[in-house]
């Protein structure tokens, strides 16, 4: 059974259309990636399934029930806009939530995400006394006190230090081990990467890409080449067969035309310089989200 199944589900806004026809499933037990880039959808169709707003059509059912009886204790959800009650202090913010969520005494489980995302030290302070990646990690422990059988996160890593960010990650990708369905909607391509079991992206209210990284990585084939070179960038000027060049720092990204022999990129680029690394790859989420959302994508629809 899917954690989360929406079927051919609407939802404008005056003349605005922000969800079009927008099917997906999200298998139980997996970190389903839900990406696209700012006004493309994502955050309303988060909010529909958690029954802030309604569809105008289509239907939308959660853990195995339509929305309009969805079992909502299950349900845990970080928004994008943080929102906790700034005069409370922290340990009695949370087991508050916890309690009102799940109906039951959470002091033990809140000390223990106290413990486990460093919090422990700010369990009597006031909420307005924390730093922003403090208060996002109160949010989320809020959101996760109550067991949730699905967890909803938008945004999270947004202002966490890298320390936080890998205690968060580990705790979402822990909270799947044990059985937890995670919808993570995030702009960081290489958290979708590494993390997400399956990804959809949206684009202007309507799906455009859905499935594994690597089928949809084979959609897209083997036309991408990594190169590192001496030279600078003026060496990978005009190469037979190469569409586009895409400067990465140390190493740069060669996007191929139809039909081009990456053997032949290799010898022009022998003539030209020292080359000290060359591989043919798939191209990475990030060249294919730019791909479908970016200028280039936006001119040609125009044009």
């Amino acid at each position: 059974m899917p954690a989360v199944e929406i079927v051919s589900v609407t939802k404008t806004f005056g003349e605005v259309t922000a969800v079009d026809d927008l099917s997906l499933s999200a298998p139980e037990g997996s970190v389903y990636g839900f990406i696209g880039p700012n006004g493309s959808g994502k955050t309303t169709t988060i909010r529909m399934i958690v029954n802030i707003f309604y569809p105008d059509r289509g239907q939308i059912r959660v853990l195995g029930e339509e929305m309009s009886g969805a079992r909502n204790h299950l349900i845990g959800y970080l928004p994008e806009e943080r929102g906790l009650y700034r005069k409370m202090q922290v340990r009695a913010l949370l087991e508050f939530f916890g309690e009102l969520r799940g109906g039951r005494n959470v002091g033990k489980e809140v000390s223990a995400w106290l413990a486990r995302l460093d919090l422990e030290h700010c369990a009597n302070r006031r909420v307005a006394t924390l730093s922003k990646g403090m208060s996002q990690r109160v949010q989320f422990i809020a959101a996760v006190v109550p067991e949730p059988k699905l967890l909803i996160l938008d945004e999270p890593f947004t202002g966490l230090d890298p320390v936080s960010a890998d205690a968060l990650r580990e705790a979402i990708l822990d909270l799947r081990r044990r059985g937890a369905t995670v919808i993570l909607s995030t702009h960081d391509m290489t958290v979708a990467e590494t993390m997400c079991d399956h990804i959809c992206m949206i684009f202007r209210g309507k799906k455009v890409l859905d499935g594994t990284l690597a089928s949809i990585q084979d959609q897209y084939s083997n036309d991408t080449i990594r190169v590192a070179v001496g030279g600078g960038l003026a060496v990978l000027d005009d190469l037979p067969g190469v569409e586009k060049v895409r400067d990465l720092g140390q190493v740069q990204e060669l996007r191929m035309a139809l039909g081009c022999d990456p053997h032949e990129v290799l010898r022009a680029l022998v003539e030209r310089t020292r080359v000290t690394s060359f591989s043919v790859a798939k191209p990475s989420l990030h060249d294919i989200f730019v791909r479908i959302a970016g200028p280039a994508a936006e001119e040609v629809e125009v044009a």
